[in-house]
């Protein structure tokens, strides 16, 4: 560095240094204001049919030259699986990247890679999706690949087996892993075996699918009239639906959209501890609730308000007691699993294990609290309806996340002017609201406490609370005797 240049960086950091003495001094004991909050801007969009039956909606993003694409299936392996050959459909969605009839495996991750883009098949409890995001210059180009995927999937049989020992190796793994072995518990004991919401993919039935099942999965499955053809960013929309035509103009029409009707729920047990041992166990596992409404509901509103509140976000009544208060977990919430059927409300998070007694106790105690013998306060009122509007705006920031907003819209049959009537439908709840809901959809007097944990420890503990009788069960929610 020469002299001049050593004396102007001096000079810089002589000005800098006086700048900010000239500034106020930093009151640290004051919360600094906040910020305008952002301004709701729901994009516009378009939607009509193709001539295979499938639905079709465009929403046109110009600033930057991406494209959002998708393919979505209103229904999924809920619907479309039976108990025995339980995840076959996650299976098929997984084939379906291991090659056409003109291009292996190998051939269609190169092709995908050169675009610069790659498409994702998943199979959920009620929806499927195909799925990619490209530069719109490649949207063509990546089109007739997932077209070719869609239409031509060969399902060779080493593919099968390869994928197959994978999951196989994903179930047994989490065996020993007490969350996963509570998300499959808890709901088994809230639905049973008997109820779709109830089942899970077992290795059982994971060795039981064979390449027939995947191939008549395909056929009955990804059908063009239960689909939603997304496309979203620097596109027209006259322009996306030629190109969408063109490319699955081999698409046969068929297919009906699923009634989702359910059946009908267990009658509801008296609150039970259901403890899963999980022999010297750091922490135990609490997954505590009952089933919920479905989102059709129109307490949704007042339902998201209330769970706000509870244990949906950070300074929740849950974390600020259970984490900041009381220091037992690094973190717990709750939730309410919404779609067309009965999905759980759930409060949960992974405790300490010496602490599982006391930390049940203050779970019961938030349940109570907010079901009325801790009344909400007009700050926490406002705060969570200011937490749900403020994010909405985040939502349409990329393309991706208005491809998310507009599937949201047509799978759960969402009025067109949702996003723009959602702010106002929020501001209308009232603390009386909040409790209703609350005492309607929490049944503190039939509450399933799922607990995964090192039994030798806590299950003494657990009992001493007098909360809840403790009924053992295995890692799959199937009853134990007592040892």
């Amino acid at each position: 560095m020469t002299k001049t240049q050593t004396a102007l960086c001096t000079a810089c950091a002589a000005l800098a240094i006086a700048s900010l003495a000239a500034q106020a001094p930093l009151d640290r004991t004051k919360i600094p204001s906040p910020g305008k909050p952002a301004v709701l801007r729901v994009p516009a969009w378009t939607t009509s049919t193709l001539a295979n039956g499938a639905d079709l909606m465009v929403s046109e993003k110009h600033d930057l030259p991406l494209v959002s694409f998708s393919i979505t299936f209103l229904g999924g392996a809920d619907q479309f699986e039976s108990p025995d050959r339980r995840g076959v459909g996650l299976l098929t969605a997984s084939m379906l990247s291991e090659g056409t009839a003109t291009r292996d495996g190998e051939a269609l991750s190169n092709a995908l890679q050169l675009l610069g883009t790659s498409v994702q098949t998943t199979m959920g409890g009620e929806s499927g999706t195909m799925t990619f995001q490209s530069t719109s210059a490649k949207l063509g180009a990546t089109l007739d690949i997932l077209a070719d995927m869609l239409l031509n999937p060969a399902f060779p049989p080493a593919g099968l087996e390869r994928l197959r020992a994978q999951r196989l190796v994903q179930l047994n793994q989490a065996k020993a892993q007490s969350g996963a072995i509570a998300a499959r518990v808890f709901p088994r004991i809230l639905y049973g075996s008997a109820h779709p919401f109830g089942q899970a993919a077992t290795e059982e039935s994971v060795k039981a699918i064979t390449r027939d099942d995947i191939v008549a999965f395909h056929q009955a499955y990804f059908r063009p009239g239960r689909a939603l053809v997304t496309v979203v960013g620097d596109v027209s929309a006259p322009a996306a639906k030629a190109e969408v035509e063109r490319a699955l103009a081999k698409w046969p029409a068929g297919g009906d959209k699923p009634a989702f009707t359910y059946p009908a729920l267990p009658a509801r047990r008296p609150s039970t501890i259901y403890l899963v041992d999980k022999p010297g166990a750091a922490q135990s596992t609490f997954s505590i609730g009952n089933p919920g409404p479905p989102r059709n509901t129109p307490d949704y509103y007042a339902l998201q308000v209330m769970n706000v509140i509870l244990g949906g976000q950070f300074q929740s009544r849950l974390n600020a007691n259970i984490r900041e208060e009381k220091g037992y977990s690094y973190g717990v919430n709750s939730s309410f699993a919404y779609g067309k059927g009965p999905g759980p409300f759930r409060a949960g998070g992974d405790i300490v294990t010496a602490k599982s007694d006391l930390a049940l106790i203050e779970f019961m105690k938030e349940l109570r609290g907010i079901e009325g013998s801790r009344p909400i306060t007009d700050e926490e009122l406002t705060t969570a309806k200011d937490a749900l509007t403020q994010r909405l705006p985040g939502t349409f920031g990329s393309v991706a996340g208005i491809n998310t907003a507009l599937t949201t819209v047509w799978t759960q049959g969402l009025p067109a002017d949702y996003y723009q009537q959602y702010g106002a439908h929020i501001a209308a709840i009232t603390k009386d609201d909040v409790l209703r809901v609350a005492r309607k959809y929490i049944d503190l007097d039939h509450l399933a406490i799922v607990i995964v944990g090192d039994r030798a420890t806590i299950e003494g503990p657990l009992k001493a609370t007098g909360i809840a009788p403790i009924a053992l069960t295995d890692i799959e929610g199937n009853p134990q005797t007592g040892q």
